[in-house]
């Protein structure tokens, strides 16, 4: 006797998930005090927010895989197999970020985090290129990104980032 599965299951799934974050964040928002500050709202608005932002889209994903499934939607691209070597990468990047920015600051270690990325998303489309120049073109667009990022969290917002110099332009 063969099994059928409902093909909708993996949609609800996602959906489920989306309201248990929703809920996980409703529920982390209970513990932070809600006294208006500046402008009139408290330090517990945004994420009260964002609550409620995934219990509604949590439950319209919920509705729509339970009433047919997401009708609208295009062919996945890619093979019919994961590209391994590309979450590898990319998790490799995630894991230097978070194991190296303590050590050598927050801009080199989003660099570093985006070469490897980068690496990973190329060699998914096929076009992995390992040379020395891609490399260090790769390296100087990370700089050119994680840089703006760490100064306008540090001199703008005042939001302390780990650098790799007291400055706090480095």
């Amino acid at each position: 006797m063969t099994e059928t599965k409902n093909p909708f299951l993996f949609q609800t799934l996602v959906g489920a998930g989306v309201l248990l974050v929703g809920l996980g964040l409703g529920f982390g928002a209970l513990s932070i005090p809600s006294a208006a500050g500046y402008g009139g709202v408290g330090p517990n608005f945004l994420p009260w927010l964002i609550a409620v932002s995934l219990l509604v889209c949590g439950g319209f994903i919920v509705w729509e895989s339970r009433s047919g499934g997401f009708r609208a939607m295009d062919e996945p691209a890619g093979g019919p197999q994961p590209y391994w070597p590309g979450f590898a990468w990319m998790s490799a990047g995630l894991l230097a970020n978070a194991a190296l920015i303590t050590t050598i600051g927050f801009i080199l270690s989003c660099t570093v985090c985006f070469v490897l990325a980068v690496q990973g998303l190329k060699g998914a489309e096929g076009r992995a290129d390992r040379r020395p120049a891609i490399w260090l073109k790769d390296a100087l667009i990370g700089i050119a990104i994680s840089a703006p990022v760490y100064w306008m969290f540090t001199q703008f917002l005042a939001i302390n980032l780990p650098g790799l110099t007291s400055t706090g332009w480095f």
